[in-house]
């Protein structure tokens, strides 16, 4: 339950979230870090949401935070993704949340789920793309333990976050 009084699910995506997936994806923001989970545009057909709701979950793991009903039935308010650099030990993350559940914790624990599906997956680091005004994000991350990467090459506008996970 968020403090709004909405309850919402924290869950691995499932395929019958494809049409409310593509339905919400363009209240989800900010638009920059969508370009990066669909491609240019940042827009999401269908059928690239059909795909997006079959994560392989060897190599990443895409959670949604969606009303407590049916996948395919539930309204999706926001997508956590992490997923491995083919060929490291590196996983990129990136939170997609709708304007309506922002700053209410949906962020914070979807974050937390990616951070302890990235330490059980032997990740060394963890890291992610911020657009530079969203202040409350880079807020978050740095309350997490992700540093600021100032040597990483982005797109203009975004900043990388790191978390160091070092596996001993």
């Amino acid at each position: 339950m968020l403090p709004n009084r909405r309850a919402i699910l924290i869950r691995p995506i499932r395929p019958e979230d494809a049409a409310p997936l593509h339905a919400a994806f363009g209240l989800l923001g900010p638009e920059e870090i969508r370009v990066r989970f669909a491609g240019t545009g940042g827009e999401l057909d269908l059928d690239a949401a059909g795909q997006l709701a079959r994560p392989d979950p060897r190599q990443e793991l895409l959670l949604v935070g969606a009303e407590p009903f049916p996948p395919g039935e539930a309204m999706i308010a926001g997508l956590g993704r992490a997923r491995r650099v083919p060929g490291t030990r590196e996983a990129e993350c990136a939170i997609l949340l709708a304007r309506y559940v922002a700053g209410l914790g949906l962020g914070r624990h979807l974050l937390q789920k990616l951070v302890k599906w990235a330490r059980g997956r032997s990740v060394d680091r963890l890291f992610g793309d911020i657009p530079e005004t969203n202040l409350p994000m880079r807020e978050l991350a740095d309350s997490m333990g992700f540093r600021l990467d100032p040597e990483a090459e982005v797109p203009a506008g975004l900043v990388r976050v790191v978390l160091d996970l070092g596996q001993d």
